[in-house]
């Protein structure tokens, strides 16, 4: 693809990258939020850490994994791979019916947020010089800032514990 084509698209490209890490993000910080509920429909107390700690393990053993596929086949399949998987195992963990099915697909979508955050860095550095990519890393830092400002308007609201599952997929 020509260079200047490429910079056309510069915006849209960092939309979705920006898009995509919310995703991760807002997942990270609602879970967090909505446990305490969740245990309480599920049961099995005796497995809460496993909910968070599956997907952090999958999540980072599979970063390195995922930017060695990135180089090899292209960060735009390896992305889109990562997210469809990461969008599966949400709607997978939000018709859970046990707390070990719930961390089985916890540990899916690690797999999927595992290719989602390295690609997206691995992009912006492919977009833009080293002298632009503090601004973009920028804004993406501030993702992470919204995600969880989302988490206490949603411990706010009483939201129904089962709905962070579901969110993201109509």
């Amino acid at each position: 693809m020509p260079a200047d084509h490429i910079a056309n698209r510069r915006p849209l490209i960092v939309a979705a990258i920006v898009l995509a890490t919310f995703m991760v993000a807002i997942e990270a910080t609602i879970v967090a939020t909505a446990m305490p509920h969740i245990v309480g429909q599920l049961g099995g107390f005796a497995y809460y850490s496993w909910v968070f700690s599956a997907f952090l393990l999958a999540q980072t053993t599979t970063t390195v994994i995922y930017g060695r596929l990135a180089d090899m086949f292209g960060r735009k399949p390896v992305l889109i791979t990562g997210t469809a998987l990461f969008l599966l195992a949400s709607l997978l963990c939000g018709l859970a019916w046990s707390m070990p099915s719930l961390i089985l697909f916890r540990l899916l979508q690690g797999l999927g947020a595992g290719a989602i955050l390295p690609v997206t860095t691995t992009i912006v550095g492919d977009l833009y010089r080293i002298e632009e990519r503090g601004k973009i890393q920028g804004l993406l830092s501030s993702v992470w800032a919204s995600s969880a400002r989302s988490r206490a308007s949603c411990r706010a609201s009483g939201r129904p514990p089962r709905w962070w599952g579901r969110w993201r997929v109509p």
